[in-house]
């Protein structure tokens, strides 16, 4: 199976946003990951995350170029939430009111977990408190 590396909203904004810090570096790991047969995991819930905070910081057309990069990514597993994945979530964010955690970062701690995945293209801190290993740093 190839390796496989989750995509949260932030690993998904730098793509599209020349302005972002994490833009080029977004955009080489991707490209040397996918050039080496890797693929890309995220959920229905980072995508609306994703789409709603494109528009929010860049207006509609970005946020249509990112559902437009999404729907070409060929080597993407779209994971769904749903009832079970969402009720385990519910527990993590209770468990965890001490943390910063979005219901959507406990979400995503849910599925990395449940399909083994290590590391996140991400910024947030939130996943390395989570435990994960960040392929984005905010310093980038």
């Amino acid at each position: 199976m190839a390796r496989r590396v989750f995509v949260d909203t932030s690993g998904w904004y730098s793509l599209i946003d020349r302005r972002d810090g994490a833009h080029r570096p977004s955009r080489a790991f991707v490209e040397e990951w996918l050039i080496a047969g890797g693929r890309l995991v995220s959920s229905d819930y980072v995508l609306d995350e994703s789409f709603t905070l494109a528009r929010a910081r860049s207006g509609t057309r970005a946020a249509v170029r990112l559902m437009d990069l999404i729907e070409r990514t060929t080597a993407l597993d779209l994971e769904w939430v749903g009832h079970e994945r969402f009720e385990q979530a519910r527990g993590l964010f209770r468990r965890y009111a001490d943390q910063a955690f979005s219901f959507t970062d406990c979400t995503s701690f849910v599925l990395m977990k449940e399909l083994g995945l290590e590391g996140a293209l991400t910024s947030d801190q939130n996943f390395r408190v989570a435990g994960f290993d960040l392929v984005l740093h905010p310093s980038e």
